[in-house]
This record gives structure tokens, sequence and C-alpha cells, in this order.
């Protein structure tokens, strides 16, 4: 058992004639603004438009030519593969998380479709999709799924610190900035 005071009566008597006639600090909250604006309020109707159309691109009999060998990792054609390079050594931390555990294929895919059109929508360049371990289903579509959207630059297993091997980190493309 821990000892209550481990001053003597004298140390305690002069700390409260010093201390006399203080108050206590109040503690108040400071919140920081993010760095990035955020979108204040999306329709719901277009949430949903966005998450049918992203899902559009995926097909389960589709099976892309995936390098199987080590670690799970695609770069699309034309892109510059020191950015799969990057991703690999963690360079790039995702800005936007996708937790599937839990979720049915078809569900899978409409998150997908709904990250990659939020990455585009809120200008996220990284973001990490964890498929977890499991029964290694979603473990196994996720990549071709990801392999088949057009904005999807890459995506390589992501590093210890931000999953492993049940988790993928990937790049989208932005689309260049028009005034609407």
């Amino acid at each position: 058992m821990k000892k209550k005071n481990l001053l003597n009566k004298e140390d305690i008597s002069l700390f409260r004639t010093s201390v006399a006639g203080t108050r206590r600090i109040v503690q108040d909250t400071v919140t920081h603004t993010p760095k990035r604006k955020k979108i204040s309020h999306v329709a719901p109707e277009r949430l949903m438009q966005e998450q049918v159309d992203a899902s559009y691109y995926f097909s389960d009999e589709f099976q892309p030519n995936l390098d199987m060998e080590g670690p799970i990792r695609y770069i699309r054609e034309g892109a510059n593969h020191y950015e799969l390079k990057k991703l690999r050594r963690g360079d790039y931390s995702p800005e936007l998380f996708l937790d599937l555990h839990g979720l049915t294929q078809l569900q899978a895919k409409q998150e997908i479709g709904a990250l990659v059109a939020a990455c585009r929508r809120e200008h996220v360049y990284c973001a990490c999709i964890m498929h977890g371990h499991g029964k290694h289903i979603l473990k196994q579509q996720t990549p071709l799924w990801l392999a088949q959207h057009p904005d999807v630059i890459a995506f390589h297993q992501a590093p210890r610190g931000w999953g492993g091997n049940a988790a993928l980190l990937i790049l989208i493309e932005m689309e260049e900035f028009t005034q609407r």
C-alpha cells in the first residue's frame, strides 16, 4: 500500500504557507482547426450515387495479372514505379482509413468504391484499406477489385505501422482543380 504523505508535518505547513492566497488553475480546452478544408455537407443522394458508380468498376470475374510473389502490389500501366517504392517504404501516410472487418463482399465493394470517391472529393492522395486476415476472402478480393478501378494509381501491402499484411496502402489519382 502506498503512503499518502511522504512529507513530515513541518514541510507540509511550510508548503501551505508558501502557496497561501493562490487559486487553482482552471483547465480550458483548446480546439485546433484541421489543416485542410472539409466539405461541410454532402447530400446523401450524391454519396449513394458515388458508391454505385464506383462499385461499377469492380467485377468478380475479371482477374488482373497481379504478381503473387512476395507482398501484394500493383502499379498502373504508365505510372511511375518510384511511387510504388515510396508506398512500400511507408513514405506516404494515409489520411483516410477503411476497415472492412465483418463486411460481406458486396458491402466491401461498395465501401471501397465510396472510399475512392471520398479520396477524390476530399483531395486525399493516400488511403489505407484494412482487410484483415480472417478467411482470406477479402484479403484476396480487395487487390483484384482495386486493380480494376481507373482512379487507383498503385497499391502495396502496408508497412507494419499501418497494418502490415492485413492492410493495403493505395494511391488515388487526383482530378485537376476546376472551377464550378
